[in-house]
């Protein structure tokens, strides 16, 4: 079987089974803050099984797309030199929401296994978990006894909780799980030692193909277990090594997954894959790595230097490194795999080939820039290298300045030293990177506890788009503590406020539990499906245990009116880019509150002035059209996209239902969640206050409307006014101002002028002073000059007058210290001197530092009194 027909028989087998297929969710999540990336299948499903929104259907299959680079599941550093980890894969899985459990699952998984792919019953194994009396957790005999219909019993093997016990996270849903293993060695070596002994021991050809988990707990805040309100299963099948094993491969790598992409990489560098171990394992990296930061554009997530961005910035830089070390790839290549990997995936993951243009600029774009300064950090780590000993530590400094230079990650830089026997000093690199975060590590810390329920309700209604306040009860509460600070989380029945979402900040506001006390509502956010309430009251839990936990909810109705204006006034702005610019652009990311808005989008040039008028111009046309606006709630997806040509985000997870946001059916209309004007008139006005690159082939612009948009318009006529009156109200400002430059650049070629005179003059006087100190040349001596360009040509032209010159020159540039010495090349060579080393101890004397080349270094200071030492210290010195 292809492997296009093994995904489609596994969606198909459980479409028989009664089971929804939903498309996978994007790989960068948005609204689950414990997570960077869907690392699993069930990710997307985490609130079905927590009982905080209801699934669309009790059972649900599909395939995944998953990354496994950060946090508890990391598998970056396996990927290559093994034949079975990814960064980048599909889970394929099959989920019940308290319908089916284990019986089900386990007789569905060996029927799938057996009579549709007719995998041999004789090489399976399955396990089931242990029990662990640390957690008062008892055997699962359970699926023992289940596994027993199907399978020897010495081939049900007994794991501990490491291998047995799935849980996502710190926190969250979990519970014990079996594993199906499958042993695809050859007959020969399976008679001299059975698989069961093979099984979770890292062994290559047995390994593990899919994971039963059986969800009956949730983990707490304190670690202690609470059985959810309903039995679930959740499974996992990595659809990659499912492939290996029904195609009789032995390595993932082997498929059809990964051979196209491979061959081609091997036929652009002139090597065949399988003939050299350093040059395969760099073949397998990139054509995994190309997989992840594809899919990760594709999905919204451009690569960057924080949070998940850099992330992808990692994986593909350490794909570039490896082609450029083993496979000879000295420009672009990556890019060219894009269309490989738009049509290999067209029918299961379309937004690859609608967005593959973009996404091959964006990974040129960034290979290009990595290449340009790849050379000269390899250069310096091969330097570093060899000046450390054999087997030895790299020095933290040189890591650290690898990565702050050169753009290496610590990790390359690792993995590069471990392949020349060599480690790095990790201590000694953060050491060095506490003066600039890590922006790995970038995200706050935060202590939550356990949520405190104060009734029982599955609905929590967002009632936002119709009312600004209405009565409402808080469920649950729980303590937050961010950075030092105390904050409490709050979920109500039914609320106005809206959550943070899709770029626009979440609503603030209060909650009236009486006439006299309001609880502030500082801001609103979204956790996957649950909105939650933020507010500092230190003492919320006596307020609701003494008040009640009823009240009324009211919006911040100004600032509201504020953040509604810049949201419609972007749906205004993306229609007037693609009018302007091309249909080629696309929102890339969006940031709306209530003083500003900013649209970044897919764009590969600088917006001239004269575009940016007329998107101006458009946008405020549309503005004083005052348009009405149609709002669509519970639209078909497909409805929506199809039929009405709604404009779609890439990244974004829609439900089956949508909301379609329309001002003018022929101008602009888009699925949207957020908050917006009933009339575009209501924006008031709308100007653009920058334009800039945001990253590799996007653009960004950042705007203001409404109150907003006046105060700029009236501080900028304030300082037109202020300017007239400076320059006595001349009747063309703009001439006049031209003139005021042209005179002050005719006086500043004059004080060049009068500086190089002065130089020249100076450098007659010093020449006068110049000692013979042995076979040196020596001057030191206090001077005044104009600017540090000055000092730097004083030095220079003394030392095309002098030979074997050791010049020091303490100098007074406008109020402010400076030394600088310059020494002959010939004195550097055959005395080994060096004047960066030199002026760091002259420096010392004015409170200050710097240093240089050998033959000329400066520096600078504070303690203009100190000019007198450093003399008489160069002196001593010489």
């Amino acid at each position: 079987m292809t492997s296009h027909e093994i995904r489609q028989k596994f969606l198909d087998f459980f479409r028989s089974k009664e089971h929804l297929v939903v498309p996978s969710a994007p790989m960068v999540l948005k609204n689950d803050p414990t997570l960077m990336f869907t690392n699993s299948g069930m990710a997307q499903f985490k609130d079905f099984f927590l009982g905080n929104a209801q699934p669309p259907a009790p059972r649900i299959a599909d395939t995944q797309k998953c990354l496994r680079v950060t946090g508890k599941h990391n598998d970056l550093e396996d990927v290559g030199h093994d034949t079975y980890h990814h960064t980048m894969f599909e889970m394929l899985g099959n989920w019940s929401f308290g319908d089916y459990f284990k019986a089900e699952a386990i007789a569905w998984s060996w029927e799938l296994l057996t009579e549709v792919y007719q995998l041999p019953k004789d090489r399976l194994y399955a396990t089931v978990f242990e029990g662990d009396p640390a957690e008062n957790l008892a055997p699962d005999t359970e699926a023992l006894a289940l596994w027993k219909k199907y399978l020897p019993e010495e081939r049900i093997l007994f794991g501990n909780k490491k291998d047995n016990f799935w849980e996502m996270g710190e926190t969250g849903p979990c519970g014990p799980c079996s594993e199906i293993h499958i042993d695809l060695r050859p007959d020969s070596e399976r008679a001299q030692k059975p698989g069961r002994d093979l099984v979770n021991q890292d062994n290559p050809l047995v390994i593990e193909i899919w994971n039963n988990v059986f969800m009956q707990f949730e983990r707490m805040a304190d670690k202690s277990l609470r059985t959810l309100p309903a039995q679930h299963v959740d499974t996992g099948m990595g659809f990659e090594r499912l492939c290996m094993a029904i195609q009789g491969k032995t390595s993932n790598y082997d498929t059809d997954v990964f051979q196209p992409l491979i061959q081609h990489i091997a036929q652009q560098a002139q090597v065949r894959y399988g003939q050299d171990h350093k040059t395969d394992v760099a073949l397998r990296v990139v054509a995994d790595h190309i997989r992840a930061v594809t899919f990760a554009i594709a999905d919204g997530q451009l690569p960057s230097n924080n949070k998940a961005g850099y992330v992808i910035h990692r994986i593909l830089r350490r794909a570039v490194r490896y082609g450029y070390s083993y496979l000879g790839f000295r420009e672009p290549f990556m890019c060219g795999l894009v269309a490989l990997l738009a049509e290999q995936f067209a029918e299961v993951f379309p937004e690859v080939s609608a967005q593959q243009e973009f996404i091959t600029n964006v990974v040129r774009e960034e290979e290009q820039g990595f290449l340009r300064t790849l050379e000269n950090g390899l250069s310096l780590l091969d330097e570093v290298m060899q000046q450390t000993p054999a087997q030895g530590q790299l020095a933290g400094e040189a890591v650290f300045k690898l990565y702050d230079t050169f753009g290496f990650p610590a990790d390359l830089t690792a993995l590069i030293a471990k392949e020349n026997n060599f480690s790095i000093d990790e201590a000694g690199f953060e050491t060095a990177m506490q003066a600039q975060k890590d922006r790995a590590r970038n995200a706050q810390s935060k202590e939550t506890d356990d949520w405190v329920a104060l009734q029982t309700s599955d609905a929590v209604n967002f009632v936002g788009y119709d009312l600004l306040e209405c009565p409402t009860n808080v469920l649950r509460y729980r303590k937050v503590t961010e950075k030092k600070r105390t904050l409490y989380q709050l979920v109500f029945d039914q609320t106005p406020f809206y959550a943070e979402s899709g770029g626009q900040v979440g609503d603030s506001g209060v909650l009236m539990l009486d006439a006299q006390t309001a609880i502030q509502i500082v801001d609103t956010k979204k956790e996957n499906d649950l909105i939650i309430h933020l507010t500092e009251r230190e003492d919320l839990p006596q307020l609701l245990a003494n008040k009640g936990n009823s009240g009324i909810a009211k919006v911040d109705v100004e600032r509201r009116r504020l953040i509604t204006a810049n949201h419609s006034a972007t749906h205004l702005m993306h229609s007037a880019l693609r009018e302007v610019l091309g249909t080629h652009v696309a929102q890339r990311g969006q940031l709306v509150n209530e003083k500003a808005l900013r649209f970044d989008f897919s764009h590969f040039a600088k917006i001239s002035d004269e575009e940016l008028a007329r998107i101006e111009q458009i946008v405020n046309q549309k503005i004083r059209a005052n348009i009405p606006l149609e709002e669509r709630r519970n639209v078909p997806i497909q409805t929506a996209v199809e039929e009405l040509k709604a404009t779609a985000l890439f990244g974004e997870k829609y439900g089956d239902f949508v909301r379609v946001i329309t001002f003018d059916e022929a101008f602009s209309r888009e699925l949207c969640g957020g908050t917006h004007v009933t009339h575009t008139g209501q924006i008031g006005f709308f100007k653009i206050v920058a334009e800039s690159s945001s990253s590799a082939g996007v653009r960004r612009i950042e705007a203001i409307t409404a109150d907003t948009a006046e105060a700029h318009l009236q501080a900028q006529t304030e300082l037109l006014d202020a300017l007239k009156a400076l320059l006595k109200n001349p009747k063309d400002l703009q001439k006049a101002v031209a003139d005021l430059i042209d005179d002050n650049k005719r006086l500043q070629k004059q004080v060049e002028q009068l500086a190089l005179a002065q130089v020249q003059g100076l450098k007659q006087s010093l020449l006068e002073q110049i000692e013979a100190k042995g076979d040196i040349q020596f001057l030191a001596q206090k001077v005044a000059l104009p600017s540090a360009d000055a000092l730097k040509q004083l030095a220079f032209d003394l030392k095309a007058k002098v030979d074997n010159l050791f010049a020091v020159l303490a100098a007074d540039i406008d109020g402010k210290p400076q030394v600088a010495v310059m020494i002959a090349d010939n004195l550097v060579k055959e005395k080994g001197l060096h004047a960066g080393n030199l002026v760091k101890e002259l420096a010392k004397e004015i409170q200050g530092g710097g240093g240089g080349q050998p033959f000329f270094a400066t520096a600078g200071g504070k303690d203009l009194g100190g000019l007198d030492k450093v003399v008489a210290k160069a002196k001593t010195l010489v």
